[in-house]
């Protein structure tokens, strides 16, 4: 129901061909960019904040630009910055400049769709960045999907060996360590063949051939703690593309002959590139495919692969839906929940409607919608058992029986006109109500039960302001809303817009539980034990937050998160009902990372963080995260 905010896509290509091979073969030098174009459009879902794109020309001549790069904010971005592309070619076409020479042909793409998770915003936050230098093997462009939980100490290890950072933010930052790095292997290189007496061009040259990304990766890396896809290009036609060895963030890459293409969805580059499932490759965690000046493609483990923590809620939420995993995965999400939804209808199938929040939990609502139709066979076994097959009306009976179906409906729809910027307080909250309209005349006032499926309620705003008010004009006797994933009750650190305590529903109810019960004394517990680790290095640092869940089951916890959305003039009882932990690893086996609702965060920067946050939520610093 809430939009949350993930950082974000990206996509690398590299041609591994002459330009003349792509005009001869497709008509065009433009290949790249158009490829670009399509792998950036079918990942619009992960950036609406901006969006960038870098290109390299390796075959530009001195004193001629050889890298170029675009940047626009706003959720138009992308058709902003390739507008603002087409122009410039147009420009060059009308003043004579041959079609190999146009801004932006060249053999290194890359795009990057951004979301913001820490507040900072403006186009100078927009990737890719850029570390200019007049040699081209010195020049390093960066963009990546990722959050570090440790910026402070990568920040003071650069700064100890005598940089000046001018800008304070992980991108940055990564980019100053990184061109480091770079500078070094450029240095090693030229005074070896310096000793051997070779100079100019030609030791320039020697220097662009014998770039080890590898040496380059490996310091920095390993100073890193956080969920990340790392992209790199040089501007003599190095590439890399280095996940973090927990698989916190996903990274799929394609090579043929013609191109080397790397983005963070698999189905995108399925689409962009007409290739099947089985040729798109999944990046190891830990690991960085590199291709260098020459075109070669190497994979080199940077970094030791560790446990499996590949984002759950990646597949949940953020993915596109098309990939065939994915789509198995959510159909599996519902599935599961179907005995849940059954025991809070008591079985009444016939007066309950069936529907979904659009239009994320769509595939979610399919695998519910099939999880009850099996009990309802089910039970149309048990009672076909029961009849007499010589009772004169028999056909009747039966008949009667097999004619049951599931009311299945589409109840809410998205009102995707209606906007609420413009107003403010109260009158804001008034037009949110309005946000989703709904179908008319399919519930049975105050006789049916109206349960209704959303892939996640984090913070339950929207649940509050529009969707239960909604839903409550239909007059439904009971309104069940299901999440397909567990209750968020921990701040994530590795990409994904939820930082602050207070806005998850579930703390705020763990909270009102404590006081209701007169247990606050585990609130000031908790604010003591993580009082005292602040000053601890991040390994040794414990998640006590936990502690503010452990009294209560996950009904309960349930029970109060929708006491606390149902305002008092809504005539429904009203119930919530949440995806189970084992429910979702039954679900979503190869993505088991569940930080976000286990607390079980999967690098020591998250239990550092997660303390920090309740510090602030304590001490009622609301502005800090």
């Amino acid at each position: 129901m809430e939009i949350l905010k993930h950082e974000c896509g990206i996509a690398m290509i590299r041609l591994r061909k002459p330009l003349s091979y792509y005009k001869k073969k497709y008509g065009t030098y433009l290949y790249g960019l158009n490829k670009l174009y399509l792998l950036m459009e079918k990942q619009h879902n992960r950036g609406q904040e901006g969006a960038g794109l870098g290109c390299v020309s390796m075959h530009a001549q001195p004193g001629e630009e050889y890298i170029f790069r675009e940047r626009a904010l706003g959720s138009g971005a992308i058709g902003e910055i390739f507008a603002n592309v087409k122009k410039q070619i147009n420009t060059a076409l009308t003043q004579g400049v041959e079609a190999i020479d146009l801004p932006f042909v060249g053999e290194v793409y890359m795009g990057h769709l951004r979301y913001s998770t820490t507040g900072r915003k403006g186009l100078s936050y927009v990737h890719p960045f850029l570390r200019r230098n007049n040699w081209r093997s010195r020049n390093l462009m960066l963009c990546g999907n990722f959050n570090m939980t440790n910026v402070d100490e990568i920040f003071n290890d650069i700064v100890s060996r005598g940089q000046h950072p001018r800008v304070y933010s992980d991108t940055a930052i990564l980019l100053e360590q990184l061109g480091e790095a770079l500078d070094k292997a450029n240095s090693t290189i030229y005074h070896e063949y310096c000793s051997k007496g070779m100079e100019g061009i030609e030791l320039t040259r020697k220097i662009e051939d014998n770039l080890d990304f590898t040496e380059v990766l490996e310091h920095p890396a390993s100073t890193w703690d956080g969920g990340y896809v790392i992209c790199g290009a040089v501007g003599s036609g190095d590439i890399f593309v280095l996940r973090d060895p927990h698989g916190i963030r996903p990274a799929f890459y394609y090579c043929d002959d013609e191109i080397f293409v790397a983005a963070s969805e698999r189905p995108v580059l399925q689409t962009a590139l007409n290739i099947p499932r089985r040729a798109v490759q999944e990046l190891v965690p830990g690991q960085a495919i590199i291709v260098n000046k020459a075109g070669e493609v190497n994979t080199t483990q940077i970094l030791p692969e560790l446990k499996n923590e590949r984002c759950s809620f990646e597949r949940i939420y953020f993915s596109r839906g098309s990939d065939a995993d994915i789509y198995k995965e959510r159909k599996e999400l519902g599935r599961t929940l179907a005995p849940k939804i059954l025991e809070a209808v008591n079985g009444d199938l016939d007066h309950t409607v069936l529907s979904f929040i659009p239009n994320t939990a769509e595939t979610a609502y399919i695998g519910m919608i099939e999880g009850i139709d099996h009990f309802l066979q089910q039970k149309k076994i048990e009672e076909i058992k029961k009849l007499d097959p010589a009772a004169p009306d028999y056909d009747a009976q039966l008949e009667k029986i097999l004619s049951k179906r599931l009311r299945a409906e589409k109840i809410a729809i998205k009102d995707i006109k209606l906007r609420t910027f413009i107003a403010e307080g109260e009158s804001r909250n008034e037009l949110a109500a309005h946000v989703y309209d709904v179908t008319y005349g399919q519930v049975q006032n105050n006789v049916d039960n109206l349960v209704i499926i959303d892939d996640s309620i984090v913070r339950g705003t929207t649940l509050r302001q529009s969707i239960l008010r909604i839903l409550d004009r239909l007059h439904p006797k009971k309104i069940v809303v299901v999440s397909s994933s567990p209750q968020v009750r921990y701040p994530d650190y590795y990409g994904i817009d939820m930082s602050r305590m207070a806005e998850f529903c579930a703390f705020r109810a763990a909270i009102q539980l404590l006081k209701d019960r007169k247990q606050q004394s585990v609130i000031d517990e908790v604010y003591r034990k993580s009082k005292a680790q602040e000053g601890l290095p991040k390994e040794q640092v414990v998640n006590y937050v936990t502690e503010i869940y452990a009294p209560f089951t996950d009904e309960e916890v349930s029970t109060k998160i929708a006491e606390m959305l149902t305002d008092d003039d809504i005539n429904a009882e009203v119930q919530i009902i949440y995806q189970s932990l084992e429910g979702l690893h039954k679900s979503i086996p190869n993505n088991p990372g569940d930080w976000y609702f286990s607390g079980n965060y999967p690098t020591p920067g998250g239990n550092k963080m997660v303390n920090q946050a309740f510090i602030n939520y304590y001490e009622g610093n609301t502005m800090k995260r």
